[in-house]
């Protein structure tokens, strides 16, 4: 259902925090600061999955990791030696630990060797119709942990609608790689997956901001209220749903939305 004048009013938050100076104070930053594709797709997986916490401190711990890799991941996961991982051994960002750390350069690793680009390991089993995030993301999940010696505790750092996660951070991952505008903030750089098969990012911010706006109305939140969340979203933008999670992310920290809900 479109609630009248809650569209323009969303619209107006996404021009207001869809812009470059939005990029410094969040973890997109990490990823812009590389030029070549893998470089911002890796840059840019682990600033998602380190997303957890302040953003100083994510965008601090990620820039860390990029440093020891050089500041050229890329390259850095194709040619590393065994010595050149010991210093992820005494890397740790809250639960993600230098287990973790190395299994994810493991994973990566051997990926690259095989492959151009990661949207080939988030693609698995894409068809073009709309509601495939759900079925990509168990594939992901599976693929990313196949090899036998995947650590089990470096599992819950994948989250998967299997396990009913609302893959906040993957999702938000999908978001910089997938989305297209002239507005400079998300890269556009992946072709198969379209805007429209987006699914919202759901933090604690965003799903307060929604609640009060009458877009969400499940009482926990898990898939089915990100689900939700991007159907309603899908009523007033069908083709890039996802471009509001400038709008409820901005309004949820940046001006600690405190009305109502909007109904």
């Amino acid at each position: 259902m479109v609630v009248q004048g809650l569209r323009e009013y969303l619209d107006e938050m996404v021009d207001r925090y869809n812009r470059p100076d939005f990029i410094p104070d969040d973890p997109i930053s990490v990823p812009h600061r590389f030029r070549k594709k893998q470089d911002i797709e890796i840059s840019g997986f682990f600033a998602a999955i380190l997303a957890w916490g302040q953003r100083k401190t994510i965008i601090k711990k990620s820039l860390e990791l990029m440093e020891m890799m050089d500041n050229s991941p890329h390259e850095f996961l194709l040619g590393h030696t065994s010595a050149d991982l010991k210093p992820f051994l005494t890397f740790k960002h809250r639960t993600f630990n230098d287990v973790d750390t190395l299994y994810f350069i493991d994973f990566l690793s051997r990926f690259y060797r095989e492959n151009e680009s990661l949207e080939t390991a988030f693609t698995r089993g894409w068809t073009p119709e709309q509601d495939i995030m759900e079925r990509l993301l168990v594939n992901f999940h599976a693929f990313f942990f196949e090899a036998p010696h995947a650590p089990s505790r470096t599992r819950k750092h994948i989250a998967t609608p299997a396990r009913k996660a609302a893959c906040k951070r993957i999702n938000m991952f999908l978001r910089w790689m997938v989305r297209v505008d002239d507005c400079g903030v998300d890269f556009g750089i992946w072709n198969l997956l379209s805007p429209s098969q987006l699914v919202c990012p759901c933090d604690l911010h965003v799903d307060r901001v929604a609640r009060l706006l009458g877009l969400i109305h499940r009482k926990q939140t898990d898939w089915l209220t990100a689900l939700e969340l991007t159907q309603h979203l899908r009523a007033y933008d069908p083709k890039d749903p996802v471009k509001y999670d400038f709008a409820l992310f901005g309004l949820g920290v940046v001006e600690k939305m405190g009305a109502r809900p909007l109904r």
